[in-house]
């Protein structure tokens, strides 16, 4: 039987969508046929040049029209912002949606009116969207729903990730926008509301799988300060300035916490007052009747970790497509999926036998 080969749209080739861009051109079972850009200098540019692969013959565009009218069978959608006019347009077309983006996590639910317009155009185009990736996604629900398949009482989940931040080459993300440098007293403690939205949705599907769904979502966030300057690839970091930041999210049941989510960000392990600083990676504990302490740390030296983490978000989406593919039209999640591997599902499960 000849195996199924996949007509693949790239969305948006920031820094992990040039990651996935790069995997579906070196996939044997995926044809590239669309790349759509936003940068205006990437316009007209070959999508293997884009990635530093070999030239492919797909040329990249800043016209969404053009893309639009591309017939594929999956899009891989990464941009930097949703505008939810290019997903419905994507599914009314029959095209499948793998996304990203964080509104979309969980069934999409974080959509509240608009989800419908998203179901409408799924059962319109015959079409199915996921979303995923490292965190939220992988670390969020693929592994901890198989950690659950182990235990029959769940107490409480309890989640950590750490980043070590010093070799990432992203001036305005870390300064402007996250606030690394900047006065201790110009932190905003409510900012943690932001992650609880974006982690809040796929954390409560995993504590219902867990038989102990969220009644009440607490947050709440706190920075600690460079003990002396530091400097990192992004710039300067001044003594007594912000150096690290911790986020607690955490989800009750009853009154008990029952799922707790705790980023841990920092670009010096020096820091006033001190905290445990982990490699980064993550830390998954599950606490019940068949208690686990999982511990993940990323095995890559410090100097070349920018260039193995956009392959922890970029890969499962990559991955996905098959699956995604031959799923029943929808806003899909994580537990509507069979496990996502690198070599897809059986070849009669993709034929639907």
């Amino acid at each position: 039987m000849t195996p199924t080969r996949y007509r693949v749209l790239q969305w948006a080739t920031g820094n992990i969508g040039l990651r996935a861009l790069r995997e579906v051109i070196r996939h044997p079972s995926l044809e590239l046929v669309g790349v759509l850009v936003y940068d205006p200098a990437k316009d007209g540019v070959d999508a293997g040049v884009l990635c530093g692969e070999d030239p492919t013959g797909v040329v990249a565009t800043t016209d969404r029209r053009l893309v639009h009218a591309v017939d594929a069978d999956c899009a891989l959608h990464m941009p930097s912002a949703l505008e939810l006019e290019d997903v419905v347009a994507l599914l009314e077309s029959g095209t499948n949606v793998i996304t990203t983006r964080g509104e979309l996590f969980a069934g999409g639910h974080r959509l509240g009116e608009r989800r419908a317009v998203v179901d409408d155009a799924c059962t319109r185009g015959s079409s199915s969207i996921y979303a995923t990736g490292s965190s939220p996604g992988f670390i969020t629900d693929a592994l901890p729903f198989a950690l659950l398949s182990l235990q029959r009482r769940v107490d409480a989940i309890q989640i950590e990730e750490f980043a070590n931040l010093s070799r990432r080459d992203s001036p305005h993300l870390l300064f402007e926008l996250m606030g690394f440098g900047q006065p201790v007293d110009s932190f905003d403690p409510s900012r943690s509301s932001f992650l609880l939205g974006e982690f809040g949705p796929p954390l409560g599907v995993l504590a219902e799988a867990a038989g102990r769904p969220v009644d009440e979502w607490a947050c709440s966030g706190e920075v600690a300060a460079a003990a002396h300057a530091t400097t990192i690839v992004a710039g300067e970091i001044a003594a007594g300035t912000v150096a690290a930041q911790r986020t607690h999210i955490i989800g009750r049941s009853g009154g008990a916490d029952v799922i707790r989510f705790s980023p841990t960000w920092y670009c010096t392990t020096e820091i006033e007052p001190a905290w445990e600083l982990r490699p980064t990676g993550w830390r998954v504990r599950i606490r019940g009747d068949a208690p686990l302490d999982v511990e993940l740390p990323f095995p890559v030296p410090i100097e070349e970790l920018g260039s193995f983490t956009p392959a922890y978000t970029a890969n499962r989406p990559v991955n996905a497509i098959p699956y995604v593919c031959a799923a029943p039209p929808g806003i899909l999640s994580t537990a509507d999926l069979p496990p996502i591997t690198p070599a897809g599902p059986p070849t009669d499960r993709r034929a639907g036998g």
